[in-house]
């Protein structure tokens, strides 16, 4: 959950969405690198935003948008988190490697960290050179 000033905020969510990600494809035991995405940002009830990306860059994202400071809003409190993670389905934030990051702009911009949505099946490409390559449904 985003907050601070309007303006900053958005250029935040603008780097977010131009960031472009190496999606990984899976054939048997074939791995194929190579596929490049855009992050995508996902309006959810409350002010909260969904950032969907591929899982392989979840350490980076993290480390970028918490700056290691996970749990700097005690005034939620545990109940009220516990809560919205049930609502949005949502599972707490794991331990990730801390030493990774994007250059986005978080200048004035403050991260309410609800927690982590994983994707529970994988796409088959049917169409053009990726045909027959999996990935994780994003």
């Amino acid at each position: 959950m985003p907050y601070g000033e309007r303006k900053c905020v958005e250029v935040t969510l603008r780097d977010m969405e131009s960031q472009k990600f190496e999606l990984i494809l899976y054939k048997g035991k074939e791995i194929m690198k190579g596929k490049m995405i855009a992050g995508a940002i996902r309006e959810l009830p409350f002010g909260i935003k969904e950032y969907i990306f591929p899982k392989e860059h979840l350490d980076k994202v993290l480390t970028t948008l918490l700056k290691g400071k996970e749990n700097r809003y005690p005034i939620i409190g545990k109940a009220r988190m516990m809560m919205m993670r049930k609502i949005f389905k949502a599972k707490k934030i794991p331990e990730f490697n801390k030493e990774v990051h994007y250059l986005w702009t978080l200048e004035h911009v403050n991260i309410i960290p609800i927690g982590i949505r994983e994707d529970l099946m994988n796409v088959t490409e049917k169409y053009e050179k990726y045909q027959g390559w999996s990935h994780e449904a994003l």
